[in-house]
């Protein structure tokens, strides 16, 4: 069943995504699905086949570069979507220069050190701007101990008990349920359907 006006909010949404790996790439697509109506994906990497357990792309995109790999996919699943792919690295002092006109971000970068610079730069530049941070994607199970941690206009969603990838292989399922929690917290944001403790 549609509802016009959740449709229409949904559609006037544009939300940021930092990183097109595993949860970058698959909280896109369920955003796109979902009906987002605009997606801002900056990364700076290319497609390795080591990639495709996780993420959102095909061997045939081997070699490209993930934003325009998955800009391709999403516009091939949802047309209605529009998606800006932004090639670059994301510094230091200069990590939220591509979301300022976005409505949300997502944390979706690989490195601790990088999530901890977004997250800290995002809240001190867009205070009012929510962002979506994802920590402890690694390993096998553990499902029931996925959990939201909010601070402010940070919402975390964590695994408290996770190896890092460092130490633990990264697979599509947990993967995956992590990158799907945080779009669910974008829409719920989006929507206005969850009133936050």
């Amino acid at each position: 069943m549609e509802d016009p006006a959740i449709t229409e909010r949904l559609r006037s949404a544009t939300v940021g995504i930092a990183g097109a790996g595993g949860l970058g790439s698959n909280a896109a697509i369920a955003l796109a699905r979902a009906g987002v109506g605009s997606l801002v994906i900056v990364d700076f990497d290319r497609v390795e086949e080591s990639n495709l357990n996780r993420q959102y792309y095909y061997p045939d995109q081997i070699g490209d570069f993930k934003v325009d790999a998955l800009k391709m996919n999403i516009e091939k699943a949802v047309p209605a979507c529009g998606v800006k792919a932004i090639n670059r690295k994301l510094e230091k002092g200069r990590m939220t220069e591509p979301f300022s006109d976005v409505d949300i971000i997502v944390e979706a970068l690989d490195s601790a050190v990088e999530k901890v610079q977004l997250i800290e730069e995002a809240l001190a530049m867009f205070p009012e701007k929510p962002i979506v941070a994802a920590s402890g994607v690694a390993g096998i199970g553990g499902g029931e101990r996925l959990k939201l941690i909010r601070s402010g206009n940070l919402f975390l969603v964590q695994d408290p008990e996770s190896k890092s990838s460092d130490e633990e292989i990264c697979l599509a399922p947990k993967v995956g349920m992590m990158a799907y929690y945080q779009a669910n917290i974008v829409l719920e944001l989006i929507l206005g359907g969850k009133t936050w403790q």
